[in-house]
């Protein structure tokens, strides 16, 4: 029997992601709008809407569908901002905030994500994305750009100050910091005069990203 993904689609906008008290009308029309099968690694295209992180390559994995909502909700885009993606992965956050923001620069570890990546995108119809491959940490320069959102798609032991110095004032960052087991979803806000807010969202995991991991203690 072939899966009716548009059901499965709304089923999940309905019963996961609202109730994880996603709200935000752009946010749930995006979601109903944006076919998440396309995103996901072919084996897996049966749970694509099922409420699990779906493993990718490179030991990385797709955010949960109400985590992803719950991000998308909380950098609050009304369609005017530039937003920079930390980790493209599979793409399909990277298609959702190219509906919901003006311009997204996305920027991924991997050659291989980058080109599936900009597959996906161009098979739905989405061009309002730049996707580039390089390594956010330490390498990635924006030169005299600043954006005003970002989007962390891995977990980040401490945000690095790089990150909050590419906010444009009143800007904000969703990322998931701490270390394993106990990291949590926050929401920065550049203040003005260098001046940033931290606002704790909820608990969850992620994978982190490449170099952003707690460095190791040994203890004698």
């Amino acid at each position: 029997m072939t899966m009716n993904f548009e059901q499965a689609r709304n089923n999940m906008v309905k019963n996961q992601v609202r109730a994880w008290e996603v709200l935000e009308p752009r946010v749930l029309e995006t979601l109903n709008r944006i076919p998440r099968e396309s995103f996901v690694p072919a084996p897996y295209a049966a749970l694509a809407y099922a409420d699990l992180a779906l493993p990718i390559e490179h030991g990385e994995r797709m955010m949960k569908p109400v985590v992803e909502g719950r991000a998308l909700q909380a950098l609050a885009l009304d369609g005017t901002e530039s937003v920079l993606e930390i980790g493209t992965g599979s793409g399909y956050l990277t298609a959702c905030l190219a509906e919901l923001g003006r311009q997204v620069l996305s920027i991924e570890l991997h050659q291989d994500f980058v080109t599936s990546a900009r597959q996906h995108l161009a098979a739905i119809g989405s061009n309002h994305a730049e996707i580039v491959c390089d390594e956010a940490i330490h390498d990635f320069d924006p030169g005299s750009r600043r954006f005003d959102a970002i989007l962390v798609g891995g977990a980040v032991a401490e945000i690095p100050e790089r990150f909050l110095s590419w906010l444009n004032p009143n800007g904000r960052l969703f990322a998931v910091r701490g270390v394993e087991p106990a990291m949590h979803a926050v929401l920065v806000r550049h203040s003005g005069s260098a001046r940033f807010t931290e606002q704790p969202l909820f608990e969850t995991d992620l994978p982190y990203l490449a170099h952003a991991a707690a460095a190791a203690h040994f203890e004698l």
